[in-house]
């Protein structure tokens, strides 16, 4: 399960060292740490990282078939992370050490910034490979925070992108060596702590508002 830490004016939250799947208490444990850091004060800034070969790989799909009858319930509590990562009062940084695949790499595309392991490991939208279309909310949020070429190759063609290709695509920002990755990441986040507070949030509120409007609406996540 995700665990919180602090490194001075950073906290590290590792979301865990197996494939890290949205489980409803996975969900639940990267919410009451995002918690913790809201309310902290003063200088502050987050990374999010993993332990292992996965980042994270997306939705937990086993408990969602075995749940059938909370399907609606569950999608709007993923929106509701990407809407809060996204719109977060503190600079974020993903530090990407493994695979990043499906709604594990929309989440990653909640950060303000992502680095990315340089030689090993995949950022992969692979939904049109396994017939699950896009909801409007991840449709929006992809779109909103890739380039529009990158964003059509890399949710039409399931495209799987290695550190440097992912770089040079514009989808992270940094590729560093596998043990480099989550000490860049906090030295990222580290130089932009003193930007967290109530005008951050403003501005990312505002420059995501048609996103985060959709990410937010519980009548109709799956825009039938």
């Amino acid at each position: 399960m995700p665990t919180l830490d602090r490194q001075d004016q950073v906290f590290v939250l590792d979301l865990g060292d197996g494939e890290n799947r949205f489980h409803p208490d996975w969900i639940a444990a990267v919410n009451a740490a995002l918690d913790e850091v809201e309310k902290a004060e003063g200088p502050r800034a987050l990374v999010t990282a993993a332990t292992g070969k996965f980042y994270s790989n997306g939705l937990d799909l086993d408990w969602l078939f075995a749940h059938a009858d909370r399907h609606l319930d569950y999608v709007v509590s993923v929106h509701g992370l990407f809407a809060r990562l996204l719109s977060l009062p503190v600079v974020t940084v993903a530090a990407l050490q493994g695979h990043t695949f499906a709604a594990g790499a929309m989440f990653s595309l909640a950060h303000d910034v992502r680095v990315m392991r340089a030689d090993r490991g995949f950022w992969c939208l692979p939904e049109a490979d396994i017939n699950i279309p896009f909801t409007p909310g991840m449709s929006a949020l992809i779109q909103a925070r890739l380039a529009p070429r990158t964003a059509h190759e890399a949710m039409v063609t399931a495209r799987r992108y290695g550190g440097q290709d992912a770089l040079a695509a514009g989808i992270v920002d940094h590729a560093a060596a596998e043990d480099a990755v989550r000490a860049t990441a906090v030295e990222l986040a580290g130089a932009q702590a003193g930007r967290a507070g109530d005008t951050l949030r403003t501005i990312k509120s505002r420059m995501y508002a048609p996103v985060l409007t959709v990410l937010r609406d519980p009548e109709n996540p799956l825009g039938d």
